[in-house]
């Protein structure tokens, strides 16, 4: 009997404890983060393909496998902006509106929008433009660096996005110019390396002939 009493005050602070959760938001971080992993697996995926195609010497860009791309990172942004917007609403509506005054809150919200803006552009211009010359290379310099420009900037941010969702330690701790310094360094770093990557792979393809460019 005496051993039965340990057991039922675990037994009683874990049911309190499962109590006092909040399961509503429990379940729209769970959504959140389960968009942000696909869109992220698909991204991955997606370029790692692009790359591996590269050095293959094939550049080809298959157009289901873009329309699927298009519709599901649609999607998954979509569902990141609404679990986004609910817990968002339902912190500040608790914490008051000093809890916009976070940094990496500031920073998410400065992330998804960047994201958002740069996903028109690769569902209005880049997408239709791959499937319709159905190679990268077979694109013109400007809307081949657009496209490499563009991608760049999506799958930074997703990264970018996901690193400041889980980082919790980063709360109030940095000003929001801290947080956001390696952005733009790392989309450099990204588009730079697809570009020299691209201009490689055409040279390639075309071979050196006299008064060729890789910007042709």
């Amino acid at each position: 009997m005496a051993t039965a009493w340990p057991l039922l005050t675990i037994l009683h602070q874990l049911t309190a404890s499962i109590a006092s959760v909040d399961w509503f938001r429990l379940g729209l971080v769970y959504v959140h983060l389960i968009a942000c992993c696909v869109a992220i697996g698909l991204v991955l995926t997606s370029d790692l393909s692009f790359v591996a195609r590269m050095l293959k010497e094939d550049s080809r860009q298959d157009p289901e496998h873009l329309r699927i791309l298009q519709k599901t990172v649609s999607i998954s942004l979509a569902l990141l902006w609404l679990t986004g917007l609910a817990v968002v609403a339902r912190d500040a509506a608790l914490s008051g509106w000093g809890y916009f005054l976070n940094p990496k809150i500031q920073a998410k919200v400065v992330i998804v929008c960047l994201l958002t803006l740069n996903g028109m552009v690769l569902h209005k211009a880049v997408l239709p433009s791959l499937m319709s010359a159905g190679a990268l290379l077979k694109l013109s310099f400007s809307r081949r660096v657009l496209a490499l420009f563009a991608g760049s900037v999506s799958a930074v941010s997703w990264f970018y996005a996901a690193m400041l969702g889980i980082g919790r330690p980063l709360n109030w701790k940095y000003p929001l110019t801290e947080l956001l310094v390696m952005y733009p360094v790392f989309i450099a770093a990204a588009f730079s390396v697809m570009l020299l990557l691209t201009i490689w792979a055409k040279y390639r393809a075309v071979g050196p002939a006299p008064g060729y460019s890789a910007a042709s």
